[in-house]
C-alpha cells in the first residue's frame, strides 16, 4: 500500500495530536516540575526513550511499530486513507484544547475499525478503568493517612534529591509503556509494514513535533492542566505515574488489542481521589462524585462521536462520490445500530449533567451508564 497524501495528512495530524496533546497526560507533571531545567535536556531525554521504544518496536516485529496493535487485519484491516479519515485526529486537536480528556485511541481508531474492533477496544478500556480504580482507590485508603499525609505536611520542604531521580525514571518507564499503547494511533495511517526510510521518516517527524511541544513549554493544554492544579508534589506525582505505568505494562501484556490510555489515568485518579475523600473530613464525597462524574462524561462525549464520525464520515463519502445516499447502508446490523442509538441518546442526561450538577442528575446518569456498560458486556455488538 502506497503513502498517499490524505495518509501523510493524517499521519501529521493524529502524530501532533498524540504528542501535543495525549502526551501531556505523561510528560505535562514532568514539563511542569522540571520548568527550571532548560527544555531542550527535558525535550532530550523524552526523545531518546521515544527514539529507542520505536526502534525496538520496528525491528522485533518486522517493520510494524505499533507493537502488533494493528495485526488483527479482521478488525483494523489496512486501507487506503480518504479525506474523511484525516478529520478524527484534526477535531481531536481542537477540542482537547478546552481541556476535554478525549481518548486519541477511540478518536483515531475508530474511523479505521471494523466493529468486532470497536468492540473489543472498548471493552478493553472499560476494564482498564474498573481496573484502575479500584487499584486507585486501595492503594491511596492506606497511603492517605500515611505517606500522603506525610506528603502534605512537607509539602513546602526541600525534597530529597532521590526523588528527582525517581521521577525521571518513572517518566522514562511511563512514557514508554504509554508509548507502545499508543503508537498504534498515529501508524494506523501508514502500512502496517514499514521500510527503514518510511519508519524512520515518520520517527522523525514525531520526534520534531515533541520538540516544538517542550518548546513551547507544552502549550496550551499544558496550560490547561497548570491552570487546574495546584502546587504538584514531586513525590506524590511520582507514584501516581509509577502505578500508571505499570497499569499500561499490565495491560500491554495481556494482549494487542488497543485501548484508550485516557480511560485508564482517569480510572486511577478517580479511586485516588475517592480514596482521599472516604478518609478525610476535608475533603467532600459529593464533591468528589461531581467531579469524577463531569470527567467521566465529557471522556463519553469525546467516545459519542469518535463513534458518530465512523459511522456517517465513510456514508458520506460514499454518497457524495456516487450521489446516492442509502440509509439502508448507514448502520449494518440491527445489534450496531441499538449500540448507536443508545449510545446518543445517553448524550442527554451526560450534557443536563455538565449544564447544572444536581443530586438527582448526578444519580440518574450513574444508573444509566452502569446500566449501558452492563448491556454492553452482556449483549456485545455485531
Amino acid at each position: 500500500m502506497d503513502i498517499t497524501l490524505f495518509a501523510a495528512v493524517g499521519f501529521l495530524f493524529a502524530a501532533y495530536a498524540v504528542v501535543g496533546n495525549d502526551a501531556l497526560q505523561t510528560l505535562g507533571t514532568f514539563i511542569a516540575s522540571n520548568s527550571r531545567i532548560h527544555w531542550f535536556w527535558l525535550f532530550l531525554f523524552a526523545a531518546i526513550i521515544l527514539i529507542v521504544t520505536f526502534t525496538y518496536g520496528w525491528v522485533i516485529n518486522d517493520g510494524d511499530p505499533s507493537y502488533g496493535r494493528l495485526a488483527n487485519a479482521k478488525k483494523y484491516p489496512a486501507i487506503e486513507v480518504q479525506w474523511y479519515h484525516t478529520l478524527p485526529p484534526l477535531v481531536l486537536l481542537v477540542i482537547t484544547r478546552f481541556g476535554v480528556p478525549v481518548s486519541t485511541s477511540f478518536m483515531v481508531l475508530t474511523v479505521f475499525a471494523s466493529i468486532g474492533g470497536l468492540s473489543s477496544m472498548l471493552q478493553k478500556s472499560l476494564i482498564g478503568y474498573g481496573l484502575a480504580f479500584a487499584i486507585g482507590l486501595g492503594v491511596f485508603l492506606i497511603t492517605s493517612q500515611t505517606v500522603e499525609k506525610y506528603f502534605r505536611k512537607t509539602e513546602h520542604q526541600q525534597h530529597h534529591s532521590v526523588w528527582v531521580l525517581l521521577q525521571w525514571a518513572t517518566t522514562g518507564y511511563l512514557w514508554s509503556v504509554w508509548l507502545i499503547q499508543d503508537f498504534a494511533n498515529i501508524f494506523v495511517f501508514l502500512p502496517r509494514q514499514l521500510s527503514v526510510v518510511e519508519g524512520f521518516t515518520g520517527l522523525f517527524a514525531i520526534v520534531a513535533l515533541l520538540c516544538y511541544t517542550f518548546a513551547n513549554k507544552g502549550g496550551p493544554v499544558q496550560r490547561v492542566l497548570n491552570s487546574k492544579t495546584a502546587v504538584t508534589d514531586i513525590r506524590s506525582a511520582t507514584i501516581i505515574d509509577f502505578i500508571y505505568a505499570s497499569l499500561l505494562f499490565y495491560f500491554k501484556e495481556l494482549n494487542n488489542i488497543p485501548m484508550s490510555t485516557t480511560f485508564v489515568f482517569l480510572g486511577l485518579i478517580a479511586g485516588r481521589e475517592y480514596g482521599f475523600a472516604l478518609t478525610q473530613k476535608a475533603i467532600s464525597l459529593v464533591k468528589t462524585s461531581t467531579t469524577v462524574l463531569s470527567d467521566i462524561s465529557k471522556a463519553y462525549i469525546g467516545l459519542v462521536l469518535s463513534i458518530d464520525m465512523a459511522v456517517f464520515l465513510p456514508f458520506l463519502a460514499r454518497g457524495l462520490a456516487s450521489g446516492e445516499f442509502p440509509i439502508g447502508e448507514l448502520i449494518p446490523s440491527a445489534s450496531y445500530m441499538t449500540f448507536i442509538c443508545t449510545a446518543n441518546l445517553l448524550l442527554i442526561p451526560v450534557v443536563l449533567h455538565l449544564m447544572k450538577k444536581e443530586a438527582w442528575r448526578m444519580v440518574l446518569l450513574t444508573v444509566l451508564l452502569g446500566s449501558a456498560t452492563t448491556a454492553f458486556f452482556l449483549m456485545p455488538i455485531s
